[in-house]
């Protein structure tokens, strides 16, 4: 399909970019994009790089691909495709100019979109797509500018929830993700970009639908995979189109009686002061944090109000807290990757740490845990290790903790 597409697209871009003034600086230049070729695009030329694009996309999901990378100058006129983690330029693709990705990238935005995005240089979207099967696939993507040029990021969401099951967490880990065992407080997940977050929130999600009569109520920027109300009301407001913020959107899910309430990211002050003050109130709360660790979760939470009000949210933070999950996907010895997780429970000499402003100590705490369904990252490295999942090598590499990883390692000799 690509190689019977690429010759009319490639033309097709070629007659659209040669009307680009030659002398236009980078933001005219978008300007011109955008007005003067989008806007006046036949049906059938817009359908042919819309189709063009969708076909990237199928192929991306063939490859077991998660993300795909196009434009700006750092692409090298390539498209790349992110597989095993690791990114790799897509030959069958073919090559296309810096104009030529500012086109295909406008051209599948609306027009508030590309104003958006051409004065605020950057915009976050979702994007669905009909599959080669006729299933409907959806995307989360970032737009942005690379030297003056238009870069796109797009990440696959999974058309599947993982199982909870699949996960193996600890009996008590899972109370406290229930809302038939626990009905307020806040969970975290946490883990840097591509560590998974998103997987883990929506199974925790499904847990819940599958086993308890309640309203979620879902904001998220973008929204990503949809849920099907079963046995709860599932709503999902996107940022920017359903609500003006999380902030606001956390705020309003009070008076829209949820049971649970789940924020795509934590990602300023006002929003973690609005999630605590919610969780405070009587509401389960689930989010998430790009965070390595749950002491540095804890430390980032905190960190992000001004001294005068860190006790205050140190006291409340211990109150509200539940569980934390910090996760990483780590290269597999089949070439797979792998889920390590520390999990992090609230427990009475947890919770004065947190009060106590004595976050060093909850590492030895959690090590000590491991009964009650708490593990380190180091724990859970060493766990694959033993299973000859992951390499040591690998354990090293990923571990928070190299002093700790390399004991925990010695001993297994």
């Amino acid at each position: 399909m690509i190689d019977t597409q690429m010759p009319e697209v490639k033309q097709l871009l070629q007659n659209l970019t040669s009307r680009i003034p030659k002398a236009l600086p980078a933001e005219e230049r978008h300007h011109f994009i955008s007005k003067d070729i989008i806007n006046n695009l036949s049906d059938e030329e817009r359908s042919s790089l819309k189709g063009f694009f969708d076909t990237s996309l199928n192929l991306m999901r063939k490859l077991g691909a998660s993300d795909i990378d196009l434009g700006g100058w750092g692409a090298k006129d390539r498209i790349w495709f992110r597989i095993q983690g690791v990114k790799t330029p897509v030959e069958e693709l073919g090559e296309y100019s810096v104009e030529q990705t500012d086109t295909i990238i406008q051209s599948i935005l609306s027009e508030k979109q590309r104003d958006f995005l051409i004065e605020n240089k950057s915009l976050d979207i979702s994007y669905h797509y009909r599959g080669e099967h006729g299933s409907i696939n959806r995307q989360r993507a970032t737009c942005y500018l690379d030297m003056g040029a238009i870069a796109l990021n797009m990440r696959a969401i999974s058309t599947e929830i993982r199982p909870y099951s699949s996960f193996g967490f600890h009996a008590n880990v899972a109370r406290f993700h229930s809302l038939v065992h626990t009905k307020e407080g806040l969970v975290l997940v946490t883990g840097l970009t591509g560590s998974g977050k998103s997987s883990t929130l929506d199974a925790i999600v499904d847990l819940n639908n599958q086993s308890i009569d309640a309203h979620i109520i879902i904001i998220a920027s973008p929204v990503e995979f949809v849920h099907s109300s079963r046995r709860c009301i599932i709503r999902h407001r996107e940022v920017g189109r359903d609500t003006m913020s999380f902030k606001h959107g956390t705020i309003e899910a009070l008076r829209q009686d949820p049971d649970i309430i789940v924020i795509g990211e934590m990602r300023d002050a006002e929003t973690i002061m609005s999630a605590l003050e919610v969780a405070d109130s009587g509401h389960k709360v689930l989010s998430t944090l790009h965070t390595s660790s749950a002491i540095e979760s804890i430390d980032r939470i905190i960190g992000e109000v001004p001294v005068l009000e860190q006790d205050r949210v140190r006291n409340r933070l211990g109150d509200v807290l539940r569980c934390v999950i910090s996760q990483k996907l780590v290269p597999g010895k089949d070439g797979k990757r792998v889920l390590a997780k520390e999990i992090m429970l609230m427990a009475s000499n947890i919770r004065a740490a947190i009060k106590n402003n004595n976050t060093g100590e909850i590492y030895q705490m959690m090590r000590e845990g491991v009964k009650y369904g708490m593990t380190t990252m180091e724990q859970d490295l060493k766990r694959l290790v033993t299973t000859k999942k992951i390499s040591k090598e690998v354990a090293m590499n990923y571990s928070n903790n190299k002093k700790m990883m390399k004991q925990l390692l010695q001993s297994m000799v």
